[in-house]
């Protein structure tokens, strides 16, 4: 009779042990599923527009070993070109507790990401002066919670301004159009005027924060006689891009851009970098410091590669004949 007690005090000691095994093993994995880490990508574009950049995000994040829904989660907000839904968006992402905030396109989208968090590492991508700005330090020490990839400089606007006297060497009145809800409008003037002064003219500056505004924007450089027109980067021109470039045909102003899409959207030109590459290496700097490293210490790049396309049906339309020695030098010539 005790061995048969005993007995049945073993099973019940194993069944009991066997259904805490199986307790424990759901929660395992529940803590597993936990510890996946997750970037917030904030984006003041559409989804739509963003679509290309994204995708060279998630590449970049897979050459360091992380792959979306597999070992780390994105978590995705978009701004709809609407500069005041950037806060809101940011506090949302520092609320859910991310690891990374992936903030591509234009430091501003940054900025308002280091407005609401200190500790949150931010990787950003975007035209203006990351420094003056007060994202970083500096660019080889950044010294915050914030790195990433600027395509800014005095050079850029020169070499845009130069190649636009080239095409039409008879140009005396140049504008840029910026838009001023930019927070790094600025530094595009800045960069603009550098240009001017570098091939010896005066920049006349435009503004535009709506569709409206841009239509009123051209209304203008006909009012002034503006000879060539320089498009600073940012969301709103990009998203209305194909304006931009009818506008320009319509108003017979040679015009460059800051990036290939617009040349592709039937803008005459344009000089600057690739986007999709870009997001690729801010997709790689998110993978670096998810395995540890600090965006402290992590330099702020500036690219040292620019991609000109010229758009030479655009040109017939415009009456301009584009000499060969700038066919020559273009990464792409559209027929």
């Amino acid at each position: 009779m005790q061995f048969d007690q005993l007995k049945r005090r073993e099973f019940i000691t194993l069944l009991g042990g066997a259904a805490a095994s199986s307790l424990a093993w759901p929660l395992a994995t529940h803590g597993q599923q936990a510890a996946m880490p997750t970037v917030g990508y904030l984006s003041l574009r559409t989804p739509e527009q963003g679509a290309k950049a994204a995708e060279a995000f998630r590449k970049g994040l897979s050459e360091i070993g992380y792959l979306d829904a597999r070992n780390v989660a994105i978590e995705y907000r978009w701004a709809h070109n609407e500069y005041d839904r950037l806060p809101e968006l940011a506090t949302d992402l520092v609320r859910r507790r991310v690891d990374v905030i992936a903030a591509p396109g234009t430091l501003a989208v940054a900025l308002a990401a280091k407005a609401v968090t200190t500790t949150t590492p931010i990787v950003f991508w975007g035209a203006g002066d990351a420094v003056q700005t007060g994202l970083v330090a500096s660019l080889n020490r950044p010294g915050s919670n914030a790195t990433g990839f600027t395509t800014m400089g005095g050079e850029l606007g020169a070499r845009r301004l130069g190649l636009l006297r080239e095409l039409v060497p008879e140009a005396r009145r140049f504008a840029v159009l910026v838009n001023f809800a930019n927070p790094s409008a600025q530094s595009m003037i800045k960069d603009a005027q550098l240009g001017a002064s570098a091939v010896s003219r005066q920049i006349e500056v435009l503004s535009a924060d709506s569709s409206r505004d841009i239509d009123a924007a051209f209304a203008s450089i006909a009012q002034k006689r503006i000879d060539a027109l320089l498009v600073s980067p940012d969301t709103l021109f990009f998203s209305r891009r194909v304006q931009l470039a009818t506008l320009a045909v319509r108003h017979t102003v040679p015009a460059i851009y800051p990036l290939r899409d617009y040349a592709e959207a039937g803008g005459l030109m344009s000089y600057g970098t690739n986007i999709v590459d870009l997001s690729r290496r801010v997709g790689i700097y998110t993978g670096r410091i998810l395995k540890g490293e600090k965006p402290a210490e992590l330099p702020v790049i500036q690219p040292t590669k620019f991609e000109f396309v010229i758009n030479l049906q655009t040109a017939r339309t415009l009456g301009i004949e584009v000499p060969l020695t700038l066919q020559a030098i273009a990464d792409e010539v559209i027929e």
